[in-house]
């Protein structure tokens, strides 16, 4: 019991000594080692970041206590700045006229069903318990709309990872992007209504107001930081460094204006980067590049923060209850939406039958809720215990724990089931995960090491290679040909009539393994300056092929524009 006791202590102690550099380094370094460990066992990354950051925070080690994270808190919304950023430039105006009212349909049908089924179940549940039917009706409302939030973090960061792109890729992102204003609704008409059942002074009129104020507000903000991006954009812009810097320091003043007027970052930041993609779509594709290839360690804290924060305190059991209940009815919720909505409006099948998986995750906007919530109404008594305001924090951290460790693994399944796994994917994609054999010349144009000249000039003749592997009797390598290497050759001898392959070949600069991996073989290329490599096995040293860089660009392209047809 001692040694508990100091165990215990330990955390709190080292925590005051550890400096926010220090935290950041270990949340970083250590949410990357997460990730490459889930992504060996094929689970997505950023269950490794939340994971991890689950293991050094309130839950586990205590190394990320809350004044860290209170202290991390402009880092936060510095991450859900640049999240909401990439994913509003990933909504297309083409792309919502061609599918407005599928999106529209599925988004109103997953998130209302989602607010009845909870806030009935919780309802009863807390009504069981209590015997109080105002404090119950008043806990069921306040969870049925926080129930409604999607993270859009984990979802699109699954989507991006495994390269998904088509139909359901793209209705999963325009419900994460519009889930977040219908979540805020259904919340500020909740709140609303549970503080008039439970006698505080308030009209549904002015919570209304309030709230379309904050979405149309925030959304009004966001066109229009927009379009002083797109401005400095086009005018300033020079190299890749500028606009990493002009995006970075135009994205923090409006994150730091929007927390100061207290908009929501993510529909701000997502209105930026709607507008941007199809106002100045020639400056887009560029601007995104560079943000994106800037923002992993920030996605990467950004995760491990989420999970340091997630806390399983003393609950009673009947609490434990409505985390079942919750999220049993909240999965439901989201799976028969999404079908309804995607049946009634005509959608394909595989939206119908995956697109509620692919939203399944829940995270910063539920949480953010739920201390807006209990800001609101912790004074208000449930038990004897526990005040509704402690109810919905310890709940909705609860769920939020469970559903986002499994929410990026169903997202994950939903896009494969949806047959879009892999099909956003480029030339360098390919070429990570491509070892040497898979785009090797197998059948090249090899020479045997006692060919007479004349029989080589003739082979050079009827085919149009430039590199000719030179072999022995057994396929062993023993050198190579080039029509450079023959033009020296015969620049200084006159006995063509005598030589053989043998006599002219030269010394083999490099070699690969049929099982190397393509992206090295390729490095080994540039390094050398070479268009072609012998292919020989390691053990035997037989040679298995050719390695051209043409026929790798021809390969490579070929199967990006067969996954590109395969989504349409």
């Amino acid at each position: 019991m001692y040694m508990a006791n100091i165990l215990a202590e330990v955390p709190e102690q080292f925590s005051i000594h550890i400096g926010i550099l220090l935290l950041l380094g270990i949340g970083v370094l250590g949410g990357a080692l997460g990730a490459w460990f889930f992504q060996k066992i094929r689970v997505p990354q950023v269950v490794g970041y939340i994971v991890f950051g689950i293991l050094i925070g309130k839950s586990g080690l205590k190394l990320l206590g809350d004044l860290d994270i209170e202290q991390l808190g402009a880092f936060t919304w510095f991450a859900l700045g640049i999240i909401g950023f990439l994913v509003g430039g990933e909504l297309q105006i083409k792309t919502f006229r061609q599918y407005g009212k599928q999106f529209i349909n599925i988004l109103l049908w997953e998130g209302i069903t989602t607010f009845l089924l909870v806030g009935l179940i919780c309802f009863g549940v807390v009504y069981l318990v209590t015997h109080n039917a105002m404090a119950a009706l008043a806990t069921g409302i306040v969870l049925g709309a926080i129930a409604s939030a999607t993270d859009p973090a984990s979802t699109i960061e699954v989507l991006w990872e495994y390269r998904a792109k088509g139909i359901l890729t793209t209705t999963i992102i325009a419900i994460i992007a519009l889930d977040d204003a219908l979540a805020m609704t259904l919340y500020g008409v909740g709140t609303s209504c549970a503080e008039m059942l439970l006698g505080n002074s308030g009209s549904i009129l002015s919570q209304c107001a309030k709230v379309a104020f904050d979405l149309f507000g925030s959304i009004g903000f966001g066109l229009v930081s927009g379009l002083v991006l797109i401005a400095l954009v086009r005018y300033l812009h020079q190299s890749n460094e500028r606009i990493l810097a002009i995006s970075v320091g135009t994205l923090l003043v409006v994150i730091g204006i929007s927390d100061a007027i207290e908009f929501d970052v993510i529909l701000v930041t997502m209105s930026m980067g709607f507008l941007l993609v199809n106002l100045a779509p020639r400056y887009s594709e560029k601007l995104f590049k560079v943000v994106k290839s800037f923002s992993a360690p920030i996605y990467v804290m950004f995760f491990v923060l989420v999970g340091a924060r997630l806390g399983v305190g003393n609950m009673p059991l009947w609490l434990w209850g409505i985390v079942g209940v919750y999220v049993l009815c909240r999965s439901a919720g989201k799976i028969f939406g999404c079908y309804m909505g995607a049946k009634l409006s005509g959608a394909p099948i595989t939206v119908q039958k995956y697109s509620g998986l692919g939203i399944f995750a829940q995270g910063g906007v539920a949480i953010g809720l739920s201390i807006m919530a209990s800001h609101h109404m912790g004074h208000i008594a449930v038990t004897d215990d526990l005040s509704l305001g402690e109810v919905i924090i310890a709940g909705v951290t609860t769920t939020t724990m469970f559903v986002q460790i499994l929410g990026p693994s169903l997202t994950k399944l939903s896009v494969k089931l949806g047959g879009e796994l892999g099909c956003d994917i480029t030339e360098d994609d390919l070429m990570k995960t491509y070892k040497v054999q898979n785009v090797m010349e197998v059948e090249c144009d090899k020479i045997p090491q006692d060919t007479r000249i004349k029989e080589l000039l003739y082979a050079f003749s009827v085919s149009d290679s430039l590199f000719y592997p030179v072999v022995d009797s057994e396929e062993r390598l023993m050198g190579i040909i080039t029509i450079d290497g023959i033009k020296r050759t015969f620049a200084h001898q006159r006995t063509a009539e005598w030589l053989l392959a043998h006599d002219v070949m030269e010394e083999v600069p490099d070699k690969v393994d049929p099982n190397m991996p393509l992206a090295e073989a390729m490095e080994l290329m540039d390094r050398a300056q070479l268009d072609n490599l012998p292919v020989v096995d390691k053990a035997s040293r037989m040679l298995k092929g050719v390695l051209s860089r043409r026929s790798v660009k021809r390969k490579l392209g070929a199967e990006v524009l067969r996954r590109g047809e395969a989504v349409g």
